[in-house]
């Protein structure tokens, strides 16, 4: 064997070797980076990322192993563009595990053709519609977001509560929409509320007045609006401000955030609603392990992304392994009682109980307890612009 050759073939093994001993673990980010939360899903993604990141620098993680982050766009809105890049995450990327998607509709598309027939794990910070609930996701599909079911709910007291007794409803002509309008208005009818109107709209017009002039006729001053931040929900509003059309505006999750306070500002001084979110040990230990990350707090979701990312790599921990059926089996065993209680940058300490064959009970950043069917019951924000801004009002 000449010289060169074995110059050659000793690269060779070496760069094998090197590649091997970088290889990361894939986990894919599926969120809305296009679409009506678009302003939302940036702080969404990092703060998942956050926590893969925390645990990828632990060098505990598989005995040292890396993970590594994959973006793909769900865009929230085409269900079958959210199935394409949940497929090439699965297929092209080799991803392990994902999470996501962001909204209620792409994620069902996600779940009933790419997680459950495939035996891939999927947690969703964000996707609440009470029908998730009745999906057939084999065991797959995870939520750190609670249900709508709730949320509506929650957000019926608030509005009784505030002395408004009849009310107009518009919602975006989805699965999020219409799950959010019927769990609010069944529990708003309920503690003997009016509903004047209670209209879907669309997400992509250019122009809502039509659709105000609508609501407006029904002789409501109060107009809730279940819709997203950065499309319908965003243009019914701005047409109401334009035509002076109702007193006052009523938001849930998908309507609060930076961008439209921003764009509209003073104008929307009274404007109230709910988000998921509360003030417990554990969001307050997540608040500073954000602000120590570089998250901007303020926007929905972000504790519960930090969330589906650590619990996915604890459960890679607990099985020590990467198989997928492997890290579904494990989910509930590293986020429910019993086991030492692990929070928001403690990602370190829990991979090495579980290492050491202990067992941990993951509380994170929203206080996360799965039911059987891997959901969160929650707690909600009440949010109110003041001052140009959203400012926290009240835990419920």
């Amino acid at each position: 064997m000449n010289r060169n050759f074995k110059q050659v073939v000793g690269f060779i093994i070496t760069t094998s070797i090197a590649t091997l001993s970088t290889a990361a673990v894939n986990i894919g980010v599926l969120q809305g980076f296009t679409g009506p939360i678009e302003s939302l899903t940036p702080m969404m993604a990092k703060s998942a990322e956050l926590a893969l990141k925390e645990a990828s620098d632990s060098g505990v993680f598989l005995g040292g192993e890396k993970i590594k982050a994959i973006r793909a766009d769900s865009t929230c809105i085409d269900s079958a563009a959210a199935v394409t890049s949940a497929e090439r995450l699965l297929d092209s990327s080799n991803v392990v595990a994902i999470i996501g998607a962001s909204c209620s509709g792409a994620t069902t598309a996600v779940v009933n053709k790419v997680l459950a027939p495939k035996g891939m794990v999927g947690i969703s910070s964000s996707a609440t519609s009470p029908a998730l609930s009745q999906v057939n996701d084999k065991g797959y599909f995870f939520r750190t977001a609670p249900s709508d079911a709730s949320q509506g709910q929650v957000l019926a007291k608030i509005v009784m509560n505030k002395g408004i007794k009849n009310i107009a409803i518009t919602y975006t002509n989805n699965d999020y929409g219409k799950g959010l309008s019927e769990s609010f208005g069944n529990a708003y009818k309920g503690l003997g509320g009016r509903i004047e109107i209670n209209a879907p709209h669309e997400d992509d017009k250019a122009d809502y007045s039509a659709e105000v002039g609508a609501l407006s006729a029904s002789g409501a001053n109060s107009l809730a609006v279940f819709g997203y931040v950065d499309k319908g929900g965003r243009g019914i509003v701005q047409a109401s401000l334009d035509s002076d059309a109702f007193e006052q505006f009523i938001f849930a999750d998908g309507m609060i955030g930076e961008s439209i306070t921003n764009s509209m500002g003073r104008d929307l001084n009274g404007t109230f609603g709910t988000m998921p979110g509360g003030e417990s040990e554990a969001n307050k230990k997540w608040d500073i392990v954000a602000e120590n990350g570089g998250i901007k707090l303020g926007g929905p979701y972000l504790g519960g992304s930090y969330d589906a990312a650590a619990i996915i790599v604890l459960a890679i921990q607990a099985g020590n392994s990467t198989n997928r059926s492997n890290i579904q089996k494990n989910i509930m065993n590293v986020a429910n009682a019993p086991g030492t209680k692990i929070f928001a940058g403690e990602l370190k300490k829990g991979l090495n109980i579980l290492a050491n064959g202990g067992n941990i009970d993951y509380v994170g950043a929203t206080d996360i307890e799965f039911s059987d069917i891997g959901e969160v019951s929650g707690t909600y924000q009440e949010m109110e612009v003041k001052s140009s801004k959203f400012e926290l009002v009240k835990i419920h």
